[in-house]
């Protein structure tokens, strides 16, 4: 089995740079793939911009105590550590790493098998 190769794109120089909403969450693009920012308790995590049940903006949604992001259209909900559909409908939410280094905020996302990035 290959490992899985990351490549990281920096989104910011920190994180009061982005344009948090009132929820404590962020629609930002990278490389051309909108991408759901959460800030909660401190810590960032990073999922896809919609809904794989029905398109819902998850960024419209909320995180509710138990850390799963909720999405307003049905209320599905999913972890945000690793995209686990938690309220049993059986769907997956994709999410990326997120890392606070030094020179910025960055996202990973995994390269597939012909080094191209995921778009």
């Amino acid at each position: 089995m290959t490992e899985k190769r990351i490549h990281w794109y920096k989104i910011a120089e920190q994180i009061a740079d982005i344009d948090w909403q009132t929820n404590n969450m962020a629609i930002t693009d990278v490389e051309g793939k909108k991408i759901t920012l959460i800030f909660r308790n401190g810590e960032l995590s990073a999922c896809t911009h919609k809904c794989p049940h029905a398109g819902g903006v998850l960024a419209l949604g909320f995180v509710d105590a138990l850390n799963n992001i909720v999405c307003p259209l049905h209320k599905y909900r999913f972890s945000v550590d690793n995209g686990r559909n938690t309220s049993g409908e059986g769907y997956y939410l994709k999410v990326y790493k997120v890392e606070k280094r030094m020179d910025g905020i960055y996202v990973g996302m995994e390269e597939n098998g012909t080094n191209e990035r995921i778009k």
